[in-house]
């Protein structure tokens, strides 16, 4: 076995070298977007800085998101990272104090025109690399809990995993086909889906392109069952928009299944389905739902993680749904949603969403923008520009593997050269990366 380095000369001489030399792919597909340009132009800026733009602060807090820098105080160490801050085409990186005031300064005018590029963007990079035509808009609420009870919007509500502690309580949409996200919103922590679920809707289908209005394009909803209302239901038949919604198990709901025929639909594992049409006490007109059921699992912990209706030796799932699908085709594209817990797990543990940065509301709603617009530039980025398992890569693994890299930039002449280690087994995808955005064309 070969010792290791028994005497070490250390010296600080060494210029020009990061550990993140592959978001250089990341910077020159933004390039691409042209996303500094779009801040300048779009966002009606009330502040000025004089060392800074208020686009490259937007930036810096984009890019250190990607990186997987969790909070502003982690920034910290960029101040000597100079080949990252050359990437920025800054001369230093912001210190952490200039990146939370920048925030906290963020009035609901700049929070508005912020949104705004991230819809044109949407807008424009949803039909590339084709077209689609359907929709699928999959919207659903998350928990952030909270550690202040001075942060604006702190309150008690609905906190399963922290009871008792004040938090916020946001909706986002995700288009179930391409993962983007469609519109977000920030919400105090004592409020229902419900509350927010009409103008959450209308504020999301009004994002999707024209000819979906025109009713070129089919457009769906999946939901769980904190939009299971009537007043929702109506809302989406009077648009056009096919859903299923999870139902709530009701009494008189489960005294109706306990009289329907079911039919074998999965036969490994017994599972059935039973259509109905069925009228809420408190709703005023029958809908069709439908029943699911499959038998109760021999593991005790996995029974506990279901949270189903029980009946004798059935667990049950219900559904109310205006899609003229067969019963077990209606639960098969329900099941489609559960990309959604992976894409809000995605938003949490690689993009550090429960970490609040400002007790100011407006400021947090501003980051949490800018979180989602992170997670869509990933998302494009995966998507137009990388490759083979790449392309359904999580950001950690993408991280991991494409934007940690040690590396050196230099100036060779007049030709900017990063050099990357000569070890590195994903030099061809990484090529091959680097000429596909070279050829991108965005309109």
């Amino acid at each position: 076995m070969a010792r290791g380095l028994q005497k070490v000369t250390i010296s600080f001489e060494q210029p020009g070298a990061t550990h993140y030399g592959g978001m250089i792919l990341f910077q020159q597909f933004c390039r691409k977007l042209d996303l500094k340009r779009r801040f300048q132009r779009y966002v009606p800026w009330e502040r000025r800085d004089n060392a800074y733009q208020s686009s490259e602060l937007l930036l810096c807090l984009i890019y250190t998101m990607v990186a997987g820098l969790e909070r502003i105080s982690d920034t910290r160490i960029l101040a000597y990272n100079r080949s990252f801050q050359r990437l920025l085409g800054l001369s230093r990186f912001p210190a952490e104090n200039t990146l939370r005031r920048f925030l906290k300064s963020l009035t609901s005018r700049e929070l508005r025109g912020i949104i705004r590029v991230h819809d044109g963007l949407r807008s424009t990079l949803r039909r590339l690399p084709r077209a689609r035509t359907s929709a699928t808009l999959d919207m659903d609420s998350t928990v952030l809990p909270l550690y202040g009870w001075t942060i604006q919007g702190a309150r008690c509500g609905y906190n399963p995993k922290k009871p008792g502690r004040p938090s916020y309580h946001p909706l986002v949409c995700f288009e179930g086909h391409t993962q983007d996200t469609i519109h977000g919103l920030l919400r105090p922590g004592d409020t229902h889906p419900l509350s927010a679920a009409k103008r959450f809707f209308r504020a999301c289908h009004a994002k999707l392109p024209t000819y979906v209005h025109r009713k070129k394009v089919v457009v769906r909803l999946r939901a769980d069952a904190g939009f299971f209302d009537e007043r929702f239901a109506q809302l989406l038949d009077e648009h056009g928009v096919g859903y299923v919604l999870v139902a709530r198990m009701m009494t008189t709901l489960k005294e109706r299944a306990t009289r329907l025929r079911f039919r074998t639909f999965r036969h490994a594992g017994r599972w059935q389905v039973a259509p109905v049409m069925f009228k809420p006490t408190t709703w005023t007109q029958a809908r069709r739902f439908v029943l699911v059921r499959r038998p109760k699992p021999a593991r005790d912990e996995e029974a506990a993680q279901l949270r189903l209706w029980t009946f004798k030796d059935f667990f049950y799932h219900a559904f109310v749904t205006n899609l003229r699908l067969t019963p077990a085709a209606v639960y098969r594209f329900y099941t489609g949603r559960a990309q959604v817990e992976l894409d809000i797990r995605e938003l949490k543990e690689a993009l550090a969403l429960g970490k609040v940065p400002t007790a100011r509301f407006t400021a947090n709603a501003t980051h949490f923008e800018l979180l989602l617009f992170a997670y869509d530039l990933v998302n494009w980025f995966r998507r137009l520009c990388l490759s083979g398992s790449w392309q359904q890569a999580r950001l950690r693994t993408i991280r991991r593997e494409v934007f940690m890299l040690p590396a050196r930039l230099l100036k060779v002449g007049n030709r900017n050269v990063l050099r990357l280690p000569d070890t590195y087994p994903h030099r061809k995808r990484f090529q091959h990366a680097a000429s596909t955005i070279a050829k991108l064309r965005i309109g």
